[in-house]
């Protein structure tokens, strides 16, 4: 099993194509959505959950927490969405911020297999950071907004055709 995980969106045209790969494929995952992207798409967020997806809490806007004063950090991270899970951007975190996620009833979800797809460095290095990184119980970071995904979108489906053959399935976070 492996644990799917897409941050930044949701995206008016990428999170769809990523659901459609994810339904092709009888997967499920969880995406750590952006306060500010989910309010100008609660449909997206809403048609994620539907599909039996989780969300998960990516802070309203995307900041590095631990360069912000104390309040800005804490409105950052009860701003973003209602979820179980937090995840801070850029991995940028300390005690400070884990303990603000946890007085917003959140526990912290960070990564094992990170494709840097964020700096598109082609589908086949995505498609190949996962299939290298892959093992079971791994959370597996990846994108369906912040820019053009198209290279994570054809990754991802030779990625889990592949994985699918060597009997890994995909579930979401407990969030």
């Amino acid at each position: 099993m492996l644990y799917l995980t897409f941050d930044d969106g949701p995206h008016p045209g990428f999170t769809p194509k990523v659901l459609q790969i994810l339904r092709r494929h009888h997967a499920k995952a969880t995406f750590f959505v952006l306060g500010a992207e989910a309010a100008k798409r609660p449909d997206l967020v809403e048609q994620t959950r539907a599909a039996g997806h989780h969300i998960g809490n990516h802070t309203w806007d995307h900041p590095m927490l631990t360069k912000l004063p104390a309040a800005k950090m804490r409105q950052e991270i009860f701003s973003g969405v209602k979820s179980k899970c937090f995840r801070p951007p850029f991995r940028d975190t300390n005690p400070a911020v884990e303990a603000t996620a946890k007085a917003n009833h959140q526990r912290q979800v960070l990564w094992d297999v990170d494709t840097k797809d964020w700096k598109k460095p082609g589908a086949t290095a995505i498609e190949h950071a996962i299939l290298a990184g892959a093992y079971p119980g791994a959370i597996v970071l990846l994108h369906d907004g912040g820019g053009n995904r198209t290279q994570t979108v054809i990754a991802l489906e030779r990625a889990m055709t592949k994985l699918q053959r060597k009997g890994y399935t995909f579930r979401a976070l407990p969030c």
